[in-house]
């Protein structure tokens, strides 16, 4: 089954955004995209997998172990490390897993084989969801409908890498390493506030109100309803390009200076914001970090702070959930200007133009030289460097 192309995606610029600084980097923490149904959310969480290069596995490894790990979590591939035993290196596809609201712990998680205990006797652990998410996205449509346990062992178990059973008489330790990714319409409900603040990153996402944009998104969805291979092969062009950005991203990722202003500017703005804890500017220092590794400069800027606050800080203020929709809250645009001076492209929400609508929110060219309104530094330099193509 062909997915449709991350690059044929019209718009969601920032949503787009946001899901290729967790494919550079993964340790920001995943993102929650909230917003109504019909905005792509899904579409863009499985088109994301079908954009990244494969991995090298083990054969046969349930857990997709890298062949030149320095050291493995997983028991039998650790015990064949350390015995010289070579490994068969195979290329796998990245691993997109979905959760199913249905799912209970023991899908998730792993559990006993019941067969095998059955009739063989044997103690065999049956790797869950988890542990076929490893090295790849674990995917949850309607997040905010899981029950509350199941979203605590996914977040935690995102944040660690690894994933640790004990039951019934099973004591398994397994990686599980995954971009964690959650959709979700807040008309169906919220997340809890302790579980919205573990998501590295958040956006707000709404139907195009760009008649030209909405036509375009038309026209392209029934090309590819009606021939999805000769809609995909027309996108190949620039599906590659951008594979090839990230994976040059991902290298350049530890050379990036990080300058101590940039440190203190992400600092202030969590403070200023409210925000509880310390994961709000580790994450932004991360998310400005892996857009500048994007377009190949050596250090953060001030450019890159704001971009990653506007992903990191929003679902860390208290009035959040209250506020609801894909606009920046006040209290975050009340601390750009505060923190960075008055900023052309930051509104407060309130003021309306002549037609009676909400400026869209742009990067304005003082600040990001040659930016349209409603783009993304991270789409800005991929349309400056490669303008005969369409992202």
């Amino acid at each position: 089954m062909s997915l449709y192309p991350f690059t044929a995606i019209v718009g969601q610029e920032a949503m787009k955004t946001a899901l290729i600084l967790n494919a550079i980097d993964p340790s920001i923490g995943g993102v929650l995209i909230r917003g109504q149904k019909g905005t792509a959310k899904s579409t863009a969480v499985r088109a994301l997998a079908g954009l990244l290069p494969p991995i090298q596995t083990v054969e046969g490894c349930p857990y997709h172990c890298p062949p030149d790990a320095d050291e493995y979590i997983h028991e039998e591939c650790r015990k064949k490390s350390l015995s010289g035993v070579p490994f068969t290196s195979i290329e796998y596809p990245v691993p997109l897993v979905e959760l199913p609201l249905g799912a209970t712990e023991d899908r998730l998680a792993g559990s006993l084989n019941v067969e095998r205990a059955i009739n063989a006797g044997e103690t065999v652990f049956e790797p869950g969801l988890l542990a076929s998410a490893n090295r790849g996205i674990l995917y949850v449509d309607e997040v905010n409908l899981l029950d509350d346990h199941l979203v605590d062992l996914l977040l935690d178990t995102a944040a660690s890498g690894i994933n640790h059973v004990e039951r019934e008489g099973l004591s398994v330790i397994h990686p599980s390493s995954f971009i964690l990714i959650g959709t979700m319409n807040p008309e169906e409900g919220e997340l809890r506030p302790q579980f919205l603040d573990r998501f590295g990153l958040c956006i707000g996402v709404a139907g195009e109100q760009d008649i030209k944009k909405r036509s375009e998104l038309v026209r392209r969805r029934l090309a590819f309803e009606r021939d999805p291979a000769a809609f995909c092969n027309s996108w190949n062009e620039a599906q590659s390009v951008l594979r090839q950005q990230i994976v040059k991203a991902r290298v350049n990722l530890s050379s990036i200076s990080i300058p101590d202003e940039a440190v203190d500017a992400a600092s202030e703005l969590a403070i200023k914001v409210g925000s509880q804890g310390h994961r709000a500017e580790i994450t932004i220092i991360k998310a400005a970090s892996a857009l500048a590794a994007f377009q190949e400069r050596g250090s953060v800027t001030h450019a890159d702070i704001i971009e990653a606050a506007t992903m990191a800080l929003p679902h860390r203020i208290d009035r959040f959930i209250e506020h609801g929709g894909a606009d920046i809250p006040k209290e975050l645009n009340e601390a750009l200007s505060a923190v960075f001076g008055e900023l052309p492209f930051v509104h407060d929400g309130d003021e309306k133009d002549e037609e009676g609508n909400f400026p869209e929110f742009g990067l304005d060219d003082e600040i990001f030289p040659g930016s349209p309104a409603g783009g993304t530094p991270l789409f800005v330099y991929l349309k400056k460097k490669h303008p005969a193509l369409s992202f």
